[in-house]
């Protein structure tokens, strides 16, 4: 019988980023290798699950509808990240990157769904994915905002209105970063 990989620790996570070139692409704050480490950082800090951390830490790699940098490709390479970081994150992972933002988060609290920008599927979210989707944005937002002074105002709408269905230690870092 196969045994489920243990994922990798974070910094083998961090090292495989900047292996796929995330050290190589500017991001606001430094490079998207910076931002990956921050975001996941901060995930912990807010006390995120370990998959959500991980997820954190490699949220960009199908690139996203904001970032268009791929650093593994969506169709051939899921099962090296799933194999990397665990099949929880990695779904947390293609999920971020997939998703079609003009048409996931206007609404998102009614409807509850994300749209995959890739196949055009719509997947509705059980209560503990979409606080993961949103606790994911919304701390991937507030270190771009940190940097990127040029984005607050977009940013700090689309935080605000989304933080009620984050969990309470993102809801606080948002009052706290947007009040």
């Amino acid at each position: 019988m196969n045994q489920p990989s243990i994922p990798a620790g974070r910094d083998e996570i961090d090292a495989f980023m900047v292996a796929r070139g995330a050290d190589r692409l500017d991001h606001p704050g430094g490079t998207l290798a910076e931002h990956l480490r921050r975001v996941g950082d901060l995930l912990d800090r807010l006390g995120g699950a370990e998959p959500l951390v991980r997820a954190g830490r490699a949220h960009a790699a199908y690139g996203t509808d904001g970032f268009g940098a791929v650093l593994l490709d969506h169709d051939r390479e899921r099962g090296v990240l799933r194999e990397l970081i665990g099949a929880d994150a990695e779904a947390q992972v293609y999920r971020y990157g997939s998703c079609d933002r003009r048409a996931t988060w206007p609404g998102l609290a009614d409807h509850r769904t994300v749209t995959d920008r890739f196949t055009g599927a719509t997947t509705r979210l059980a209560d503990h994915e979409l606080r993961d989707f949103v606790d994911l944005t919304i701390v991937n937002e507030l270190d771009v905002l940190s940097h990127a002074e040029r984005f607050a105002a977009d940013i700090r709408t689309l935080v605000t209105g989304l933080a009620p269905l984050a969990s309470p230690a993102v809801r606080v870092e948002t009052t706290a970063r947007c009040p």
